[in-house]
């Protein structure tokens, strides 16, 4: 927590950084932050400012490339920005704040809000047409803060990077508990359902010290076949000898500004995994692998590719195996301090992520084949882009379908 000694260097050292990012930006004049009533995190947090604060009045705060900043503020709220700096303008009827803004703006041509063209990444979509209506009138055009969001939301310093390390291992050790869990209790005649199975991967979690924004999901046959199944305790189905078992577990350490790991595997209740079970398998990890390979290959050689170009990659091997129609979902998301953080996705298909893949950032590949009333088959890792490679953290990683077996008196 910021004491009020060191706040005004905070906000200074932060506002100086975005500054930077914006002149890295070519032909960007500024970063325009809006509010009203927290329609935004992303501005709260990016300007490092409470989230409690009460909020029921618009604000603006422009951040120049070159200059100082310019708070804009209604007169009944005069403080919300109170802390960062620059010049504080106040408005009360809504001729004034038109009027305040477009003098704010007047030496601006081109400029960054929180929005996405066409909805294309819905998690930074948070300026409202409107509102973007009002400052094109001004004759300023409005472009994506996508890249810039990435750099304060997406880019992890080292500790971060190390709350990773420790929820991956720890997910990757919780992952081998559960299948034991399943075989275990099979043997000694315990039943164990999908719900039971979901509470022992929570209690295995808060065992090492572990947070999650939502329980696991643990779902048997044909409930794998839905993507974001979620058990609940009535009505869960049993595991059984011959279940296929996916588990889908996702932690973080209960620290500030620890990041998410989030990880899923599948296993079959059995000595022996049956070959069409263990051929999707194979499907799905060459599909992973290529991801991964890819990126790799791409961040060695110094290059950094969109969102969009790995879940081609990814996605290719699925349908050339004729399961095209049978992969859902994106190939990944962004993960960060939210288990779907606001850097780049994965994804080409739910919508085009062109937003390049950066340094210090992580996101999941998770390829899956899901066919109706029958099975689902998903593998996920995370892949962290240090300024040189691509890694994965919680090895070793499934390369085969888990036979999860029944321990014998």
């Amino acid at each position: 927590m910021m004491t009020a000694m060191d706040a005004p260097a905070r906000y200074s050292a932060r506002v100086a950084r975005i500054q930077q990012a914006i002149r890295d930006q070519p032909g960007l004049d500024g970063w325009l932050f809006y509010d009203f009533r927290h329609l935004d995190p992303i501005a709260y947090r990016v300007l490092l400012l409470d989230a409690s604060l009460h909020v029921t009045r618009r604000w603006y705060y422009w951040i120049p490339a070159h200059g100082s900043p310019v708070k804009l503020q209604h007169r009944i709220e005069p403080h919300v920005l109170d802390g960062l700096p620059g010049e504080a303008r106040t408005y009360v009827s809504w001729r004034e704040q038109q009027t305040a803004l477009g003098s704010l703006l007047q030496s601006a041509k081109r400029i960054a809000m929180q929005y996405s063209p066409m909805n294309a990444i819905p998690y930074l979509s948070r300026v409202d047409a409107g509102t973007v209506e009002l400052v094109r009138g001004l004759g300023v055009e409005v472009v994506t803060s996508a890249d810039l969001v990435q750099q304060f939301e997406a880019v992890w310093d080292e500790s971060q990077l190390t709350s990773h390390r420790v929820a991956a291992e720890g997910l990757r050790s919780i992952v081998d508990e559960a299948f034991a869990c399943v075989g275990t209790s099979l043997a000694e005649r315990r039943g164990l359902t999908e719900y039971g199975l979901q509470q022992y991967i929570l209690s295995r979690m808060q065992a090492r010290n572990l947070v999650t924004s939502s329980p696991p999901i643990a779902a048997v046959n044909a409930h794998s076949a839905d993507p974001h199944y979620g058990p609940s305790p009535e009505g869960s189905a049993p595991i059984r000898q011959g279940d296929l078992v996916l588990i889908d577990l996702w932690a973080k350490q209960p620290s500030p500004g620890a990041v998410y790991a989030d990880i899923t595997w599948t296993g079959f209740v059995g000595q022996s995994v049956p070959a069409r079970h263990q051929d999707l398998f194979q499907i799905v990890r060459r599909a992973r692998d290529a991801a991964v390979t890819f990126v790799q290959s791409q961040v060695r050689a110094g290059a950094f590719p969109h969102g969009w170009e790995v879940d081609d990659v990814c996605r290719q091997v699925i349908q050339d195996a004729g399961y095209g129609g049978y992969f859902l979902h994106r190939t990944g998301h962004s993960i960060g301090e939210e288990v779907h953080g606001n850097g780049a996705n994965i994804d080409n298909l739910e919508t085009q992520d062109a937003r390049r893949l950066l340094p210090g950032t992580c996101f999941s590949i998770e390829p899956g084949i899901y066919l109706p009333e029958e099975i689902g088959i998903r593998s996920e890792l995370d892949v962290y882009l240090s300024s040189h490679d691509a890694v994965v953290y919680g090895q070793p990683v499934q390369t085969e379908l888990v036979a999860i077996a029944v321990p014998t008196a």
